[in-house]
């Protein structure tokens, strides 16, 4: 069996947070310098040799696109359905965190997180251009018809859709499960431990880590630069700057700075609040396209365009078009998009893992596949349909503009409805915030990948994340120098492919955890009677059970209780399991005597058995208490995988003990078994 817990490979990695944390993280030199010197290399390369650096990436992408475009669709067809699957099986119930443990944030809040995720400045963009571009040059078929009209919205939902959802899902799920139930870094290099065991901590994790810095920033490299092309598109209506290489390179700038900002003054609450304020002002946009544009056909094109995407999923997800020469228009579109997903993967997973603990994967799934796409369907629809409406009105103009790709498609569109000035700034407004947001998300996450996070809750130090900022900022200029957008996008084709590779054994790494987890679960369920009848058995008499049952103590009675009777008890367990060769310790739980934590040295899973005081509010049924208090104290038992769910309040010395090594004994078993 492979090694499923890291033991005590990497201390600066595996902090329990018992003491403060001082200083900002330490920096993880091999992946920081590999990882920079090749971006660097890049952007360098990019500004001296424009020519060059074009007529190679276009060559590149051509490889790619002819020699693995069947891959990129295949894996991200088997990583939609594999997420699937694991939300409807028997490991849906796994929760992301111990089993005790629940959702930090409530539904809403969660789901408002998830819904926040699925918005940036590419959206916009692409939600009017893509429907208008696969109508009049459609993959296969005639232009400008009824069905390139339909199929340019299905085309643009199964770019934004749920497949690319699946790669989010995966990686947020993995890093997730690794870091909240395994006690592993919040590490994409944590998430192959099953595989690979303590080699992740040398050459093989700086590699990995390398890999996913590398991809993470082309992917956000190329949102900047669709996002300073709309902008720029939005500022020339409002203010008449230039649409130019000059007002990008400032627009990117922009971004920098105010990454730089809230990376130095820790403004996270604003970026929260402007964030949220931004989902709000999406849908206000949205609601007033709708109500003040052609009300009836638009919402009967939502309603068609949900009925097309379910009928023409199962054919497009894995349509490779192996019978028609469109390697041009699947470079440009799906290979891009799945690229873009494979590259974003890390970065949105650690988003998405940060804000589920807690949640079984069941409910992470079903969130995450469907909340944020509800909202996708919502705006392409809206958009793209209007802007075909106008299309198909013979605006060729209007066409002409959106197959540009120079952005001013969106806000053209937006200046046919009543207030057109209020609304066009309101949209630039949004836009700009998703675009800094990014920035400032994509960097701090680039800074954590290239440091050895002491926690979870940890963050990179603000200079390294200005580092990233800037770098980033540097790569989308020279990129966008070389040839735009359409540079960017075959970028993003060619450096997601190391990364497609991580996303594959990440797959095997997850599923090879849950079967372990199964093991672990069927030895519980057929030990359990055991556990029970050898806590009570032969130790006190029936009345004496029930006495303690109903005798609901103080906090100072249960403390008092952890001090002479449960401290010294393991204790005696962990000095003879050192003596007999099983290297043990007994510590007080967050450096404090509210708890008592025995567990063993292991390099496989290691055995927990954790006596913990609790504060609980007394149950309705009534019993014995001190006084009128509606609240007393617990001595909880939790072991590796979370709360076991009942009371060793007035357990004698020797109960104790036999409770602790009835449930070593379906540890050693599981062990057995699991090898």
């Amino acid at each position: 069996m492979s090694d499923l817990h890291p033991g005590p490979v990497d201390q600066a990695d595996n902090a329990s947070g018992d003491e403060p944390l001082k200083g900002s993280a330490p920096v993880r030199w091999p992946v920081f310098i590999a990882s920079i010197v090749g971006v660097l290399a890049i952007a360098i390369w990019t500004l001296t040799a424009r020519e060059q650096a074009e007529a190679v990436i276009g060559e590149l992408v051509a490889f790619v696109s002819t020699s693995f475009g069947w891959f990129y669709i295949l894996l991200a067809t088997v990583i939609l359905v594999f997420v699937i699957y694991l939300g409807l099986s028997r490991f849906g119930h796994v929760r992301l965190g111990p089993d005790h443990s629940r959702p930090e944030y409530s539904t809403f809040a969660w789901a408002s997180m998830l819904f926040a995720a699925g918005i940036g400045t590419d959206l916009m963009f692409f939600s009017v251009s893509e429907p208008v571009s696969q109508y009049l040059n459609p993959p296969v078929g005639q232009g400008e018809t009824v069905d390139a009209a339909r199929e340019g919205t299905v085309w643009t939902l199964f770019h934004y859709g749920i497949t690319g959802w699946g790669m989010y899902a995966l990686m947020g799920m993995a890093l997730a499960y690794f870091a909240y139930r395994m006690n592993l870094p919040l590490a994409v290099r944590s998430a192959l431990y099953p595989l690979f065991g303590r080699r992740i901590n040398g050459l093989l994790g700086h590699t990995v880590d390398t890999a996913t810095v590398l991809g993470t920033i082309f992917g956000v490299a190329t949102s900047l630069g669709i996002g300073v092309v709309l902008l720029n598109a939005g500022l020339n209506i409002i203010f008449g700057i230039a649409i130019g290489t000059a007002a990008q390179i400032g627009l990117v700038a922009l971004a920098v700075v105010m990454a730089s900002i809230s990376a130095t003054t820790g403004v996270d609450k604003g970026i929260r609040f402007l964030s949220q304020l931004n989902v709000i002002l999406a849908m206000l946009l949205a609601a007033w396209v709708l109500i003040t544009g052609q009300t009836r056909f638009l919402l009967d094109a939502i309603v068609m365009n949900v009925g097309d995407f379910i009928s023409m999923f199962p054919g497009m997800t894995m349509q490779t078009f192996a019978f028609s020469d469109v390697d041009e228009w699947m470079s440009l579109w799906t290979l891009f998009f799945w690229a873009w997903w494979v590259a974003w993967a890390s970065f949105v997973g650690m988003f998405l893992a940060r804000i589920s603990r807690g949640r079984t994967i069941r409910q992470f799934v079903l969130g995450t596949l469907i909340i944020p796409f509800s909202y996708i369907v919502m705006w392409v629809s809206i958009f793209g349909n209007a802007a075909l409406a106008r299309v198909r009105g013979g605006d060729e103009e209007f066409a002409d503009t959106v197959a540009s790709g120079s952005g001013l498609g969106f806000f053209n569109l937006l200046q046919q409805y009543p207030l057109s000035g209020v609304v066009i700034a309101v949209a630039v407004f949004v836009g700009l915030l998703f675009y800094v947001t990014s920035a400032d998300s994509g960097a701090l996450v680039m800074g954590n990948l290239t440091s050895r996070l002491r926690s979870v809750q940890e963050d990179s130090a603000p200079w390294l994340r200005i580092i990233w900022a800037a770098t980033t900022g540097l790569l989308t200029i020279g990129m966008l120098l070389v040839g735009g957008i359409t540079t960017l996008q075959y970028a993003t084709i060619i450096m997601g492919l190391p990364f497609s590779i991580i996303l594959i054994l990440v797959m095997i790494s997850l599923w090879k955890a849950l079967q372990v987890e199964g093991q672990r679960v069927s030895t519980t369920t057929g030990t359990r009677a055991h556990v029970l009848a050898a806590r009570v058995e032969g130790r006190e008499t029936w009345r004496t059970r029930l006495s303690r049952m109903t005798n609901f103590v103080t906090a100072t009675d249960a403390k008092r209780h952890l001090d002479e009777v449960v401290f010294p008890a393991l204790q005696e367990v962990a000095d003879e399991l050192n003596e007999r060769g099983v290297p043990a310790q007994l510590v007080a739980e967050d450096g404090e005597r509210s708890g008592a934590r025995l567990s063993t040295d292991a390099v496989t899973f290691p055995f927990v058995y954790l006596v913990k005081l609790e504060v609980v509010p007394v149950p309705a049924y009534g019993g014995r208490m001190v006084g009128s208090r509606d609240q007393y104290a617990r001595l909880e038992v939790h072991l590796s995988d979370g709360g076991q769910g009942y009371d060793v309040m007035g357990f004698s010395s020797t109960q104790l003990i036999h409770d602790c090594l009835d449930h070593y004994e379906r540890h050693v078993e599981f062990l057995r078994t699991a090898d």
